[in-house]
């Protein structure tokens, strides 16, 4: 038997990168995957269309994390789709993995970057939790996607990094909080992944020498490097892992 057989899954940010390799593991070990997009409906679709073509269970859902409305846009739209299938309103893991990057350095900041990355990157999954709490099975998964920038210096992006260092802070205190219900929360956090997101640092053949270097492995990360880690944590394997930063990051500046 699958070791998701009978168990739903959300997904945030699930059309591409890390997001689409997460949905297609846990498609993969059974679950039936709520692929949520902000924007991108057709790579919504073709992540969708890969799981199912794989035999998997999953059904794309929109809500712009960034709006005042997100949190009711993304529960409306989640329980419509379970419905389709007649599934039940009630979840078993939720990845918080949608997230807004591109800050710059501190003298390129603006408030409105900083306010657009906060609502995305912490507001949004912080309500989408405690929004979901009476749906969540005891039991349940939360793992939240992080990022190496929270324990290298990251520059080049810093609300960025704070974003997600208020991600890992959360991860600490859902942890405690919800430990009781036999819930695990968890932190993953990639280093340098071969996704959209990062392209233009990928952008010449020395650029991506430069970054695979970073990896003791010496190569770029691939989504699927992350989305074995988030498979394991919402097993039945990891039950006695909560509260952890776990890092995806190839062994990057050991």
């Amino acid at each position: 038997m699958s070791a998701l057989a009978g168990r739903t899954a959300i997904v945030t940010g699930a059309s591409r990168g890390i997001g689409r390799g997460i949905a297609e593991r846990l498609a993969t070990d059974g679950a039936l995957v709520a692929v949520h997009y902000g924007s991108n409906e057709k790579a919504a679709l073709e992540t969708v269309e890969i799981i199912e073509g794989r035999g998997g269970r999953a059904f794309a859902f929109r809500a712009e994390l960034g709006a005042p409305d997100a949190v009711d846009t993304f529960y409306a739209a989640l329980d419509a789709g379970l419905a389709e299938r007649g599934a039940a309103r009630e979840f078993d893991i939720l990845v918080n993995n949608a997230a807004a990057s591109g800050s710059g350095r501190i003298h390129q900041l603006t408030t409105e970057v900083f306010d657009r990355l906060f609502a995305i990157n912490v507001k949004a999954p912080l309500f989408l939790v405690q929004r979901g709490l009476d749906r969540l099975r005891d039991g349940g998964r939360i793992v939240n996607i992080s990022s190496a920038a929270t324990k290298h210096a990251f520059p080049d992006s810093v609300t960025y990094a704070m974003t997600k260092g208020a991600v890992d802070t959360m991860t600490l205190a859902l942890a405690k909080e919800l430990g009781p219900r036999g819930i695990t929360v968890n932190a993953v956090a990639p280093g340098y992944i071969a996704t959209d997101m990062n392209a233009r640092r990928r952008a010449t053949p020395e650029a991506s020498a430069a970054l695979a270097a970073m990896s003791v492995f010496n190569r770029i990360g691939t989504p699927a490097d992350v989305a074995d880690v988030v498979g394991f944590l919402v097993s039945d394997d990891a039950r006695w892992i909560t509260g952890q930063y776990v890092d995806a990051t190839g062994g990057t500046a050991l």
